[in-house]
């Protein structure tokens, strides 16, 4: 048997795993991935990046690549709903293309705090990036058709069992932790008896039960519907609903339809699906079938713990999301970012334990918040049912199709325009944070009021010369002044060079839109660019007790 030691043991090369490898290979950590499929999946699944993982992404350097994949930069994103895709086109929320994106985000920058717009591209595009730069990494190795089959926790370390998943070949890893990202089915979590907990598949209209996605080729498609083009449409009947994304503004598409009680999933074959395309279409095209995957929508699943010991969990793992708002793969991807640090910091000696226990505390409850709100929207387009007249001619046909293309409007601008949903998240009650007993803002999907209480995301502004302030933020710790002294920054630098901790001084006295944002003199920010602590000043000896908090000490 081959053994192999490493700092921390991942299970699954998906967004989380791999997102996970480069922020642990960027801090110098050694991390061995192990994924049980032969490469990173092809399979197009999700097809939305929000904001948030953008800003992300622009930390570690390829923001700009993953922007030049998906739909080309001038492509509309719209929502538009259909009848059929080629019949009565009932309403559209009309969204920015990518080229369009960054000049309205700085235009409206009082209500899209970012330095990223959302970005549509397949989740599959986006994995291969983050292989490919977390394979650059020298502390990181990536290994493929390696299965999880187990693993002990000892005093100091874990030991996996693994089995190579085409020979049966057994192979051992000792690893100071282990880091589960293998899915909603996850062998880890069985092994540690965690369950799920949530709702669970509930019925609906559509996205309510068992869902079929097909992967097809139809440039005809554009011929066939006379409408502007849109990156997202929705078939609104009542014999076949369906939402068809396009994946490159080519001819790709991704259609989801969900399967009526008479329509078994092992009875689908690619001539059946192909038929199914056309009920929704409402007119015969020339299309080729590429793929096929069923899954089960109306999921609202939250693990019940995010791990135990040595052992953690993230992604599907512990959280089942209906993609609604688009928010499963964007939870994972923050996810990895919030324990990467901690990982480090830990492994590194700057940390306590309990910093890594702060995993859980603060990101099971975002997990809540954000099936919560997917499960909502659900609800809103799965919920509301096409009337009997929707695709009749005449007076009542025209009445149906006004009332549903209004609902359907406002509800795309709800779902798709979510900046309280995508900035909006909060740590509040972690015992890592230094809450400085204000009240929260408001936490609503489609508003995002920025602010910079501790335990939520850094408040954004651009500055003079184009750059965001992110921009300007070390990759680990960031002290922002207001422009109240020199005394203060001296004594946190310090301390942070003694305990051997990065920290980039920031001197914000000339921005006077970031002083009203974080109100206060200074403010500590994360390496995950949440706000640690903010105040008036500190003596040395209240600056070194606010580290060891901050550090789990």
């Amino acid at each position: 048997m081959s053994s192999l030691d490493t700092q921390v043991l991942i299970i699954g090369a998906g967004p989380c795993g791999l997102m996970l490898a480069n922020e642990l290979g960027r801090r110098g950590i050694a991390a061995h991935v192990a994924e049980m499929e032969p490469a990173v999946a092809a399979a197009p699944k999700a097809n939305a990046t929000q904001a948030r993982s953008m800003e992300h992404y622009r930390r570690l350097g390829f923001a700009n690549e993953i922007r030049a994949l998906g739909l080309p930069g001038d492509h509309p994103t719209d929502v538009a709903y259909f009848t059929t895709f080629a019949g009565h086109e009932l309403g559209r929320a009309q969204l920015p293309s990518a080229n369009e994106a960054p000049a309205q985000m700085r235009a409206l920058a009082h209500i899209w705090n970012g330095a990223e717009a959302p970005h549509r591209v397949l989740q599959c595009h986006v994995g291969e990036v983050l292989f490919r730069h977390a394979s650059a990494l020298p502390s990181i190795d990536i290994a493929f058709n390696r299965r999880a089959t187990g693993f002990e926790e000892r005093a100091d370390h874990v030991v996996t069992r693994l089995a190579d998943a085409v020979t049966g070949e057994p192979s051992e890893i000792r690893s100071q932790y282990l880091f589960a990202a293998d899915g909603g089915a996850s062998a880890i979590r069985k092994q540690l008896g965690i369950r799920y907990a949530g709702g669970d598949a509930a019925e609906r209209d559509f996205m309510g039960g068992r869902m079929l996605s097909v992967y097809l080729e139809a440039p005809a498609f554009y011929d066939a519907v006379k409408a502007p083009r849109a990156w997202m449409y929705w078939a609104f009947n009542r014999r076949r609903r369906a939402v068809l994304a396009t994946t490159d503004g080519r001819g790709g598409f991704v259609l989801q339809t969900q399967l009526r009680k008479d329509e078994r999933a092992e009875d689908i074959t690619r001539a059946e699906a192909g038929r199914l395309f056309l009920q929704a279409m409402g007119c015969d095209i020339p299309f080729e079938v590429r793929g096929l995957e069923t899954w089960l929508a109306g999921r609202a699943l939250v693990a019940e713990s995010y791990g135990r010991g040595r052992a953690f969990l993230g992604g599907d793992a512990v959280h089942l999301f209906t993609p609604t708002g688009g928010m499963g793969y964007n939870t994972a991807i923050e996810d990895a970012v919030n324990i990467g640090w901690k990982f480090a910091a830990v492994i590194k000696g700057g940390a306590g334990p309990a910093l890594l226990d702060s995993y859980e505390t603060e990101r099971r409850p975002v997990a809540l918040r954000n099936t919560r709100f997917a499960a909502g929207f659900a609800d809103s387009v799965g919920r509301y049912v096409p009337a009997p007249a929707i695709e009749a001619e005449g007076r009542a046909g025209e009445a149906a199709r006004r009332r549903a293309g209004a609902y359907l409007a406002a509800h795309g601008r709800s779902e798709f325009n979510i900046p309280g949903f995508t900035f909006g998240a909060r740590y509040d009650g972690s015992r890592v944070i230094a809450d400085d007993g204000t009240p929260p803002p408001p936490d609503l999907p489609g508003v995002y009021v920025p602010s910079g209480k501790p335990g939520g995301r850094a408040p954004h502004t651009w500055q003079p010369d184009g750059s965001s302030l992110f921009d300007h933020f070390g990759f680990d710790w960031t002290l922002l002044s207001f422009g109240s002294g020199d005394a203060v920054p001296g004594l946190f630098l310090a301390e942070a060079q003694r305990r051997g901790l990065p920290l980039k001084h920031l001197d914000l006295s000339a921005d006077a839109e970031a002083a009203d944002l974080y109100e206060t003199s200074f403010a500590l920010i994360r390496p995950d660019q949440i706000v640690a602590w903010r105040g008036a000043g500190a003596d040395a000896a209240e600056v070194a007790a606010l580290w060891d908090r901050l550090l789990g000490l």
